[in-house]
């Protein structure tokens, strides 16, 4: 059993100092999971990986007892945890209060600079919930990576599926967003 899975059942069993330690084994996985996550964001993301992670592993051990088989599934969890953050954010950025679809303008240069739309965002979420409905481990798949940003390689041992079959779900998953996306405009 690996020293992850090992403190995800003792924070599982209730103990507290638990949490304590594992937070350094996984920070560095979560941390370029998150890095590479927001370097597909569009320009003007002002969330930074650090306060991704952060965000996240809050989620993931906060205040209600959670419950992870074991590595795997608890990296699943983060990679459902930064999506969350990312579409919350992403909704945020889009009311009014926030800008809304404002242009905004760089006083220094004088041109005018509009952010990239948030929408892409919010819509693939809501396809991605359609698609779960339907299929829970190809959306699983799709958060993995899309949202944390792991390999077909990665993906497959964290979902407990071959290689081949990795790559048939991610292919079907792609074709099946992709309708829905367009469907949607």
């Amino acid at each position: 059993m690996s020293d992850v899975t090992r403190i995800l059942n003792a924070i599982e069993r209730g103990d507290a100092k638990a949490t304590d330690e594992l937070l350094p084994l996984v920070y560095e996985e979560l941390r370029l999971l998150a890095a590479q996550k927001l370097s597909h964001e569009p320009p003007g993301q002002t969330l930074q990986a650090t306060a991704l992670v952060h965000e996240a592993y809050l989620r993931l051990v906060g205040d209600e007892p959670r419950s992870w088989e074991n590595r795997g599934h608890f990296f699943v969890a983060a990679a459902e945890a930064m999506r969350r953050i990312l579409v919350d954010n992403a909704r945020r950025k889009q009311r009014r209060k926030h800008g809304g679809d404002c242009q905004r303008v760089d006083l220094e240069e004088g041109d005018i600079a509009i952010e990239g739309p948030s929408d892409d965002v919010v819509a693939l979420d809501e396809a991605l919930m359609r698609l779960a409905n339907e299929d829970q481990t190809k959306a699983d798949l799709v958060k993995l990576r899309c949202f944390a940003g792991l390999t077909l390689d990665q993906a497959a041992e964290v979902l407990g599926i071959s290689r081949a079959s990795c790559s048939r779900y991610w292919s079907y998953a792609r074709a099946w967003l992709f309708h829905e996306l367009r469907r949607g405009q």
